[in-house]
């Protein structure tokens, strides 16, 4: 017998915004049926993506090629009724090509510099294969995806919000291809790994790819409620034991520091900064924010660990040869950082 849905619960300090929090936690069902729609399982990547989405992080999405990663983004897109936009990176591809271009035009009988928007003017945008182009291009989405604006010429162009990167990598074909600047990495809020399908599953997809045409998504919110319930997330009280406990574990991950664990300082080279801590927290509020909790648990953050940390922790080369993954060393950090008492 499945238990009862948890009630909500609004502080005080929440009743303007009862309507709204309410309405976030009634919809999740209905996202994940409109989702359903096109996307059989993948549960718990679509689970991250939507706290991400919540809480106005950027996505990194590793998986093999025909995983629907681009359908997902895409009907998320759709669920959300967010602006779209789709770019495609190759080794070719240019920073303009991404951010736009100033061009002469005849306006008047005078010729002046009018700027042309590029792709990234969109509410969401999807970075297909963001490891094959050059880091030169890669780095024109850093500005945009810290600062939600772009310079050209010396102007400074705002971004439409909200505003979202989802980016995809291949992590089976490297040739060709262009590791992230960490500078960049650290900008994602989760790395959301997409795996195969089990095989009930995968008999669905092709069954249903095969047959009629896709059912249509039905938009269920507006971008001025997405912005909402970034406000929701950030005015949401945490305990300090909480941010505490979360600065603990994204601290242990950093080698040679005072009390950071042996298997780190024997493993990794570079553990996670400060803005993992920070991502922890407002993953974990969004988290709660879903549930219909008004407080944040140690078990909010400790689901989110492994996407916030995987791509923040870089293993060494003892660490490869010894077959180490960075599951692995998360699985130890999680395992050996002190819980706050009564939490």
């Amino acid at each position: 017998m499945s238990s009862p849905t948890p009630p909500v619960l609004v502080p005080t300090a929440y009743e303007a915004e009862r309507d709204a929090i309410e309405r976030l936690v009634a919809s999740r069902a209905k996202v994940a049926a409109e989702l359903g729609k096109v996307i059989v399982g993948q549960r718990e990547v679509i689970d991250q993506i939507l706290l991400a989405l919540l809480a106005g992080g950027h996505v990194l999405i590793t998986g093999a090629p025909g995983l629907a990663k681009t359908l997902l983004v895409k009907s998320i897109a759709q669920v959300f009724h967010l602006k779209f936009q789709r770019i495609q990176f190759t080794p070719d591809l240019m920073p303009a090509d991404i951010t736009g271009t100033e061009i002469l035009r005849d306006t008047d009988g005078e010729r002046k510099l009018s700027f042309v928007r590029g792709p990234v003017f969109a509410n969401l945008i999807l970075a297909d294969e963001i490891n094959r182009t050059p880091p030169k291009t890669q780095a024109a989405l850093l500005e945009a995806m810290q600062e939600h604006q772009v310079t050209a010429a010396g102007v400074r162009h705002a971004l439409e919000e909200p505003f979202f990167v989802l980016a995809t990598q291949n992590p089976i074909e490297m040739e060709g291809t262009y590791p992230l600047p960490e500078a960049q990495l650290d900008r994602f809020m989760f790395n959301v790994v997409m795996d195969y399908l089990p095989e009930d599953d995968e008999v669905r997809v092709v069954t249903r790819t095969t047959a009629a045409a896709p059912a249509v998504i039905e938009p269920l919110f507006t971008g001025e409620d997405v912005i909402r319930f970034h406000q929701l997330v950030r005015t949401m009280p945490v305990a300090e034991e909480i941010v505490r406990y979360a600065v603990q574990l994204a601290a242990s991950s950093r080698p040679r520091q005072t009390g950071t664990p042996d298997f780190v300082n024997d493993w990794v080279s570079w553990g996670a900064g400060t803005r993992a801590a920070q991502f922890l927290v407002l993953g974990g509020k969004a988290r709660a924010l879903l549930q219909g909790r008004a407080h944040v648990t140690v078990e909010d953050i400790q689901a989110l660990v492994s996407p916030v940390l995987r791509h923040r922790v870089l293993l060494n080369y003892r660490a490869e040869a010894e077959g180490i993954r960075v599951e692995e060393v998360i699985r130890r950090l999680v395992a050996g950082t002190k819980i706050p008492v009564g939490k």
